[in-house]
């Protein structure tokens, strides 16, 4: 049986010019409210959706996948889906710190995630780099990355603990970008997304964890 420790996650113009067709949104956006709704009533707070909890691992020595994934499981539920392992070449700012070369890896948790969780999923996964830095540091001070965020239907957010500004903050701490938008049935980047993340190399672990949030959300309803 496993023990959790750390937080509970299981719970998640005014001129007249000549009308132009609206583009179609792209499903899990939503549609701007009309002004007849906007004049009808004040809007009110709403549950967010359900959103799918991730974490991209990055280490020089990849025998510590399967134990950060472990430690992970334990955080945060039973893992559904993990990506292949992949080159990280696009940055060589964590040489130094975590050695060289380095690779990559995602891991999706099955449990339901609450958006709102994100800045405790980024502190719980801070304590678990600190752990492997003491118990596994070796030649590397810091032996593994991990980096929580969500898939939405409509986008990718991230947990970071710097700020910039396009980063909102959450609280104690942490902040969360918008790091993708799934738009037109592919993943976009925005002007501030990571190369890494730009390139499209994670776009199929993204696309089945999205897939994966959407027949969890309909057999929920059924």
């Amino acid at each position: 049986m496993i023990t959790r420790t750390g937080p509970d996650f299981t719970g998640f113009c005014a001129g007249r010019a000549a009308p132009v067709p609206a583009e179609r949104a792209p499903e899990g956006f939503d549609t701007e409210p009309s002004r007849s709704d906007n004049a009808s009533a004040m809007a009110e707070a709403s549950e967010p959706p359900v959103v799918k909890l991730i974490c991209g691992m990055i280490s020089s020595r990849v025998e510590l996948f399967d134990a950060a994934a472990e430690e992970l499981s334990r955080a945060f539920g039973p893992i559904d889906h993990t990506s292949e392992t992949m080159d990280f070449d696009f940055t060589h700012y964590y040489d130094e710190q975590m050695g060289t070369p380095l690779y990559r890896r995602f891991v999706g948790f099955a449990e339901p995630f609450q958006a709102g969780s994100l800045a405790d999923a980024k502190l719980r996964t801070n304590a678990i780099e600190a752990d492997f830095a003491r118990r596994r540091g070796g030649d590397a001070p810091r032996p593994i990355n991990l980096d929580p965020g969500y898939v939405e239907a409509s986008k990718l957010v991230l947990a970071s603990m710097k700020n910039f500004s396009h980063r909102i903050y959450l609280g104690r701490g942490v902040y969360a970008e918008v790091t993708l938008m799934f738009r037109r049935g592919r993943w976009e980047p925005l002007g501030w997304t990571f190369p890494d993340y730009r390139s499209g190399r994670y776009d199929a672990f993204l696309t089945a964890a999205r897939e994966r949030l959407a027949a969890a959300a309909k057999g929920a309803h059924r």
